[in-house]
């Protein structure tokens, strides 16, 4: 959605190392209001155009900048369902953000006919969702994963980083670490409600001043993302923490 980072700028990068001959790498910015519920922050939501422009001069063929009028109309008659797995987690709490997502997706894959497309791990359950669209109505389309991007301390490249204060920045490590907390009982074998406690330990003792609030801190299956508390599945999961912090979401 524009104000590009590291993160933005790897997945171009990956896009790259894809292309191959008479292929373009084609970027799109724009920030899709459909994703936006009431008194979020879509008015001031990071945009800087020109500097985002002056970032991909080398690296993309072409950047797709539609203005929303262009891209949705006056009067969208047509949106996505995002279904099932929209529902929970951080749909439960933004009923409209997924199908808002999905359906600038499908206008972007539809209007630039791409043969792959990038998108970052950091929005597991964003990612899920589009994997599913793209097989569910056969997009002709390969959609690539790519690992979330950190900065050297460990937090992830967010366009609403800018939102943070110096005291914030700081105390939003918390959330990596708890993360790490998580991985680390993983490998001793835990079981499930073994790490999800010392993960809540973790971060529960280094919650200065209650700043963080922990919307949810769940372990869920990576395809449905149904949670799971039973200890028998084999299969991918993903640990889920979804903090927030000052004006961070």
């Amino acid at each position: 959605m524009g104000a590009l980072h590291n993160g933005h700028l790897n997945l171009i990068k990956q896009a790259k190392q894809q292309q191959s001959k008479n292929t373009l790498v084609v970027v799109s910015i724009f920030v899709n209001p459909l994703q936006f519920g009431p008194n979020e922050d879509f008015d001031r939501y990071p945009r800087n155009l020109k500097e985002d422009l002056e970032k991909l001069k080398e690296l993309a063929d072409c950047v797709f900048t539609p203005e929303i009028k262009n891209i949705i109309g006056k009067e969208e008659l047509i949106k996505m369902d995002a279904g099932p797995v929209s529902k929970v987690l951080e749909g439960k709490t933004r009923p409209s953000y997924f199908d808002g997502v999905l359906t600038i997706v499908a206008k972007l894959f539809n209007i630039v006919q791409p043969d792959v497309a990038l998108f970052g791990k950091k929005d597991a359950q964003q990612l899920s969702i589009i994997q599913q669209m793209v097989t569910s109505l056969n997009f002709p389309v390969q959609i690539i994963s790519i690992e979330t991007q950190r900065e050297p301390d460990g937090l992830a490249y967010s366009s609403r980083n800018k939102y943070l204060n110096s005291e914030d920045r700081k105390i939003s490590l918390i959330l990596f670490k708890t993360l790490n907390t998580g991985l680390e009982e993983a490998k001793k074998g835990s079981k499930i409600t073994k790490i999800l406690e010392e993960m809540k330990i973790y971060f529960e003792e280094n919650n200065n001043l209650n700043k963080i609030i922990l919307d949810y801190l769940v372990v869920v299956e990576a395809k449905t993302f149904r949670q799971i508390e039973e200890e028998d599945l084999v299969g991918k999961l993903f640990y889920l923490l979804q903090p927030l912090l000052g004006e961070l979401d």
